[in-house]
Order: structure tokens, then C-alpha cells, then sequence
């Protein structure tokens, strides 16, 4: 059945905020996933993508390459049937501009995700 290929994704964002969740089929590949990111991203967001290499997605702890598929990927499909899988959403800075560096270290490390810590 082909709705069984389908696994149910959100991506959480460095201020805690999450874009989804939406289902995806398991031959999406990750390049896929980053142009659909960033077609829906939040508008008023401080960090905004240009592209889908400024984009870093981030399941489990592994980076996710652009040219394989999630299943290739393996994400890993929870325990329960309906459930969500998390995915960390990394925006590299497009700017190499100090003073855009000296604003990302001093931002305030409130209303971050605070559920995961990645090594």
C-alpha cells in the first residue's frame, strides 16, 4: 500500500519553533525536503535561507545528505505507527559579515529548543 511509505516529519528550528508536521514519502530525497522548506518557511524569521545549501538537517544526530533518500537516510520510523519524527533545522549565516557573526553569538538562548542537545 502506498500510504505505508509515508512517515509524518516536523524540522525544529534553532529558536524552538517547528515547521510542520507534514508526511513525506520515504524516496523523498533530502534535496527535496530543503526546497520544500524553504517554499513554507516563517515569515519574520531573523535567519532566512537563500538556498537549500544554507539549510543543515539534522536526524538522530547525523547530517543529512542532499542526494539520498530518507529511506536511504535511514530515518528511523518511530516506535508508534502515527507518530512524529523531529528533525533539527540548521540556517547557516549566507553572510560572512562579522557583524552578523558577533549578532548570532550575543542573540539571546532563550525560547531555544531546549529537548535536545546536539554533540
Amino acid at each position: 500500500m502506498a500510504g505505508d511509505d509515508l512517515i509524518e516529519l516536523k524540522f525544529r528550528l534553532l529558536d524552538g519553533t517547528d515547521i510542520g508536521p507534514n508526511k513525506y514519502d520515504l524516496s523523498t530525497t533530502v534535496e527535496s525536503l530543503k526546497k520544500n522548506i524553504l517554499n513554507i518557511w516563517p515569515a519574520g524569521k531573523e535567519i532566512s535561507p537563500k538556498t537549500i545549501n544554507d539549510l543543515k538537517l539534522i536526524n538522530a544526530g547525523r547530517v543529512l545528505e542532499n542526494n539520498r533518500t530518507l529511506a536511504e537516510s535511514r530515518v528511523p520510523v518511530g516506535d508508534l505507527p502515527e507518530s512524529v519524527i523531529t528533525m533539527h533545522l540548521v540556517v547557516r549565516p549566507t553572510s560572512t559579515d562579522k557583524n552578523n557573526e558577533k549578532q548570532l553569538v550575543n542573540a539571546p538562548k532563550t525560547n531555544r529548543c531546549s529537548s535536545c542537545t546536539i554533540l
